[in-house]
């Protein structure tokens, strides 16, 4: 895995040579400042073991933490894949904890909210032994892991949908970033915005509008809600654009600290890169402004 962020990081260096020297300064020594600690079955269910990995300085911490969720509309996708999204997080000094949970053809809804629900408590129950920072936690992902990331961040305990994992109590998020996530699991069973993947999710429950509300982001809107920012290209064809526009428009009602960056003619993901680096600018900003990150990056950011 040290090999990986090692290649990923010099990669990155030759592709931009405005920014080799600093990527290349610290790919030397990422190796001795990151330690990586794989393959750790967080929880049991379904006869599954979901699994994460953790990338986290190797200084003293306690360390901001952010909970790194992968997308695939819940049917597909790994924490694997999404290893080189960790990369900026890593850079700005975050201890990553990068997720596995169960996908539709193992279990299918809740599963998915219950298992990050429940990797959000292995992160308090393990914050001594890794250096986890339980006032500074941060939850972010792509697609259907934004979802994921939204109710995780939002989803109270007095729901039940952390019962997998019984013991201590859910630790507060303090922010939540999420990327062209899903905010109405109902919109997208149904009508002109019926997707397969949802269906596919919810299968043939008989109570699936039930449980599809129960795992909705906009079902939890609530005024004492941790800072959310929703990045969202207006064109997504995959998670319409509206569920960014209604999930603003819910928290600013609410009274809910929030921030909608648009990406204009954006698609699901894959932003022009322009867009893509004003996106994580505007990532690191908000972890700033909510005390998560320094005002200033450490030097060997």
């Amino acid at each position: 895995m040290r090999r990986v962020l090692l290649f990923a990081l010099l990669t990155a260096a030759a592709a931009s040579p405005a920014a080799a020297q600093s990527a290349a300064e610290w790919a030397a020594v990422v190796g001795n400042e990151v330690r990586v600690t794989t393959g750790v079955t967080y929880l049991t269910a379904s006869n599954w073991d979901a699994k994460l990995d953790v990338y986290r300085p190797a200084t003293p911490g306690p360390h901001p933490t952010l909970l790194h969720i992968h997308g695939g509309g819940w049917t597909g996708g790994s924490r694997e894949g999404v290893v080189l999204r960790t990369l900026p997080y890593v850079q700005m000094g975050f201890a990553v904890v990068n997720v596995s949970y169960r996908l539709a053809r193992v279990a299918p809804a809740p599963a998915a909210v219950e298992d990050c629900l429940c990797a959000l408590k292995w992160i308090a129950e393990n914050a001594k032994e890794y250096g986890f920072d339980v006032s500074r936690i941060a939850v972010t992902g792509y697609s259907a892991g934004g979802h994921l990331a939204l109710t995780t961040g939002m989803i109270p305990e007095s729901a039940g949908l952390d019962r997998q994992c019984p013991g201590a109590p859910l630790p507060k998020v303090a922010a939540v970033v999420n990327w062209y996530g899903i905010t109405d699991v109902n919109d997208l069973l149904d009508g002109a915005n019926r997707r397969v993947y949802a269906v596919t999710w919810l299968g043939s429950l008989e109570n699936r509008e039930a449980v599809a509300r129960r795992v909705s982001p906009l079902t939890y809107v609530r005024k004492d809600l941790p800072a959310i920012l929703t990045i969202h290209g207006d064109a997504d064809p995959v998670v319409p654009y509206t569920h960014g526009t209604r999930l603003q428009a819910a928290l600013q009602s609410a009274g809910v600290a929030n921030e909608l960056v648009t990406i204009p003619k954006g698609l699901h993901g894959n932003f022009p890169r322009a867009d893509q680096l004003r996106a994580m600018q505007a990532a690191r900003a908000f972890f700033v402004k909510h005390g998560l990150l320094p005002a200033v990056p450490a030097s060997s950011n």
